[in-house]
């Protein structure tokens, strides 16, 4: 892609009335365009990193036997009247419409009851279960506390998976796989040690949840960490008897601050008992189905991951998530070994960004640190003269010449 072509434009200075750190560097970086509070537009580069954080989910998710689809936003009252959340009293996120014929629908702030009344149409037998089906939706919430960029959003993207089991057996199974396979999503993302596995209240349908909390000086959230275990306890569920049930005591734990990135739920048999979800068991009887929900926000994730990492100069995406791989810049008349390059990394998977523009080489350094992705080369003719590639490292800021014989090699050594 050249730079040239890029639907993009960088600034020096973020929206007067944008508070989070992650928006700011989004929006002044290209990335993103604030439509309202709470409300963002991604732009070219955003959509990339943010599509590179959702096929990260997709193939944790599809490797514990998830099934992806998806599911309206549009909600008729029904299936939430018959789950008691319907109500503002109960819920009271939601976005509501009324249609030209005095009917109300309203935009799914998630998505339980209407997966569950679908279910009816394919479940009958134990031979249909366990189930696991998940979606990446746009959601929308009437969050009354929206100043937290895409950390706290009211139109957010949402991966929310349902299990569908015969019993609570099956269920915590799968349960555990989940478990597991968010941590290797977390890991894959670049927040691998950050990120905890944290006990939280189950609500009605369990005594834990579990949330999965990154650390971050701006989280909204308290957890008590146990580095050695790998694990951590929510504020509220912190007593006694969380302690005990997990054979650790407060000298252990150290207190941190962190932003909940998931959540996985035991919902056992609420939403199929309200909607009438049953299937018949091996001895020919009515049996309700044992569900499960587990979200994570990509958006959020990304928001995350752009205000933890970035440093004074701008962004500075972990390789996986990156937009492109390389910042290619020219100084002179180089166009032709900078295109002869660009085929050659191309051809090796490697994906870069191109700054063709007539700009001051100050500026196009500004832009590639301000942008954040990991690696940037330059081509100038001095260089060139002597067979050489100048190749820097965003996280770090170290610099080296690599030979120009040998810099395809060098480059995909370190993005794979």
């Amino acid at each position: 892609m050249k730079r040239s072509q890029l639907y993009i434009k960088t600034r020096k200075d973020a929206p007067g009335d944008e508070q989070a750190k992650n928006a700011q560097l989004l929006i002044r970086a290209g990335f993103i365009h604030k439509e309202m509070a709470g409300v963002y537009t991604y732009l070219p580069l955003g959509l990339r990193t943010l599509n590179k954080i959702v096929q990260i989910i997709r193939e944790e998710m599809n490797a514990i036997g998830g099934q992806e689809m998806q599911l309206s936003t549009l909600q008729q009252q029904d299936s939430w009247v018959a789950s008691g959340r319907w109500s503002d009293d109960v819920m009271d996120v939601w976005f509501r419409t009324q249609l030209a014929n005095g009917s109300t629908l309203g935009l799914a702030p998630t998505h339980e009851e209407p997966l569950t009344a679908i279910m009816k149409n394919f479940v009958s037998s134990y031979h249909d279960l366990p189930f696991y089906t998940y979606q990446f939706q746009t959601k929308f919430r009437n969050e009354l506390r929206s100043k937290s960029g895409l950390m706290r959003g009211r139109e957010f993207l949402m991966k929310d998976l349902y299990s569908f089991s015969k019993n609570k057996e099956e269920h915590d199974e799968f349960y555990e796989q989940c478990a597991d396979a968010y941590m290797k999503v977390f890991d894959r993302l670049g927040l691998g040690g950050i990120t905890y596995r944290t006990f939280a209240s189950g609500g009605s349908f369990s005594k834990y949840s579990d949330e999965f909390q990154t650390l971050s000086p701006v989280g909204e959230d308290t957890i008590y960490v146990h580095e050695g275990k790998g694990i951590a306890i929510n504020q509220e569920v912190y007593n006694d008897e969380v302690l005990a049930d997990l054979g650790i005591t407060k000298e252990e734990l150290v207190e941190k601050t962190a932003v909940e990135v998931g959540n996985i739920f035991t919902l056992g048999t609420k939403y199929s008992d309200a909607l009438g979800l049953e299937y018949t068991d091996e001895k020919g009887e009515k049996t309700s189905v044992f569900m499960g929900s587990y979200g994570i926000g990509p958006s959020r994730v990304m928001g995350l991951i752009a205000e933890h990492f970035a440093d004074e100069k701008g962004l500075v995406w972990p390789l996986n998530v990156s937009p492109y791989h390389i910042y290619l810049v020219t100084i002179g008349d180089v166009a032709d070994r900078a295109e002869q390059l660009i085929a050659d990394l191309e051809a090796a998977g490697v994906e870069v960004l191109y700054d063709d523009r007539d700009e001051r080489p100050g500026a196009k350094f500004a832009d590639a640190e301000l942008m954040g992705i990991p690696y940037r080369v330059v081509l100038s003719e001095r260089t060139l003269a002597e067979e050489q590639v100048e190749l820097t490292e965003r996280r770090s800021g170290n610099t080296e010449m690599v030979s120009q014989s040998s810099i395809v090699s060098n480059i995909t050594s370190k993005i794979s």
